[in-house]
């Protein structure tokens, strides 16, 4: 019998995943209700295709826009944490719900990082894609 490549999660590994989870979500929930603050309109949370997830998707005027959110201590470590492949994922998906609900305006793709204490930086247009 083949010895097992995989081994077993280290004690405190799935506490730390959770934990780090349930850290996502309250910053998803914080982001939401600043971005209301804003003037923006949330269209969907968490909202999964076949083609990538997107932590928020909201709208203003004729504005949408998908925003990932990241929990982490400084920028460039939230920077570092979305990878190309990732942020084509999220457009696409983007791109995939504009079309589903008939927006013809514009689309952004934006950051927003929740720091130490709670601090919210929304990057608008944090990168970009070609357009449609």
């Amino acid at each position: 019998m083949a010895p097992s490549r995989s081994r077993p999660p280290a004690p405190g590994d799935k506490s730390k995943r959770k934990r780090a989870e349930k850290a996502g979500r309250r910053a998803e929930t914080l982001c939401g209700f600043w971005l209301r603050l804003k003037g923006y309109r949330i269209l969907a949370t968490r909202y999964r295709s076949p083609l990538g997830e997107i932590d928020i998707i909201a709208k203003r005027a004729n504005l949408i826009a998908a925003i990932e959110v990241k929990n982490r201590t400084n920028r460039a470590d939230a920077l570092l944490a979305i990878r190309p492949q990732q942020q084509n994922r999220i457009a696409r998906a983007l791109e995939s719900y504009a079309g589903h609900i008939g927006h013809q305006g514009d689309l952004r793709l934006d950051l927003m990082i929740v720091g130490k204490w709670y601090r919210i930086e929304h990057l608008k247009n944090a990168w970009h894609t070609e357009p449609r």
